[in-house]
This record gives C-alpha cells, sequence and structure tokens, in this order.
C-alpha cells in the first residue's frame, strides 16, 4: 500500500502472541529473534512508516492473562495501536466463517478484526495460525505471518 508522498505504508495488527514476545524468555533463538521483529515493526509505527491497527479482541483475550505483571505490559504495548477495532455484528459473523475454515475461535475473531480494519497483515508468532492461513489459499482478506517472516518480505 502507498500512502501520501510515495512513502510505502503498512497497516498491521498483532495477535496476543507477538504483544506477549517481548517478555517470553529470550534464551531461544527463534523467541529472540521473533521479539526483535515485533520491536522493529513497533519502532516502525511509532516513527509513522507503518499502521498499528488494535481490536477489542486483543483487549479482552490479554485481559484473561493470569500473570498480573505481563497483562499491564501487553496492555500497555497494545495502547500504542492507532486505531481500535470493535468486535461488532459483522466482524462476529466474520470470526464465525473463518473458525469454519479452521481457526480457533480467538484466531478467528483477531483475523476478522484485522479485515475489518482492512490491514495488510496479521502477525502472530502461532505456527499453526500461519498454517492454517496457508491452508485456506485466498479465502482470507488478509495476509498471516510470522513477523520475522514478515520483517523479511518487506525488506526485499
Amino acid at each position: 500500500m502507498v500512502g501520501s508522498g510515495g512513502v510505502d505504508v503498512c497497516a498491521g495488527v498483532f495477535d496476543v502472541c507477538c504483544l506477549n514476545r517481548p517478555f517470553d524468555d529470550q534464551g531461544q533463538p527463534r523467541v529472540r529473534l521473533e521479539a526483535e521483529a515485533v520491536l522493529l515493526i513497533m519502532g516502525r509505527c511509532q516513527a509513522g512508516q507503518w499502521e498499528w491497527i488494535g481490536s477489542e479482541a486483543v483487549t479482552a483475550e490479554t485481559l484473561r492473562n493470569p500473570d498480573p505483571v505481563r497483562r499491564e505490559r501487553v496492555l500497555e504495548l497494545a495502547e500504542h495501536a492507532e486505531e481500535v477495532i470493535r468486535c461488532d455484528g459483522a466482524v462476529l459473523v466474520r470470526a464465525h466463517e473463518i473458525m469454519r475454515l479452521g481457526f480457533s475461535p480467538h484466531d478467528a475473531l483477531h483475523i476478522a478484526c484485522a479485515e475489518a480494519g482492512n490491514a495488510d497483515v496479521f502477525l502472530s508468532t502461532d505456527d499453526s495460525v500461519t498454517a492454517s492461513a496457508r491452508r485456506t489459499g485466498n479465502l482470507l482478506t488478509v495476509r498471516v505471518r510470522n513477523p520475522l517472516a514478515w520483517i523479511e518480505e518487506v525488506e526485499r
């Protein structure tokens, strides 16, 4: 997507796994690299290069985290979203359609919110989400990518 002045603009949605990644144990190389990718993407959003779209689904899922410190950290990150998509009737109907494609209820709701926000990408560190998205072909209107893979893709 091209924004004003010919500058590339990307609108993206993070799932809760991504928002948690910077707070995960960084001892595993994959976790560390994904955390760095998430922080890089967030930095580009804060710099105005890309747009971060949030959703009520992210907030609702985060509020169920039993770890109060982690919950607060993730909620603080989520506050940086420039727009928050509401889980209205149309989003819920679409989430049910996405569930029939093989996604869990939470993941389907996150993806439906990303579609409603006209996001270019829905970012997830959950391999089952990205694998399910690959199997759906073009039945989703948003690309589903791992943040590390997304950075590699846009840097090409």
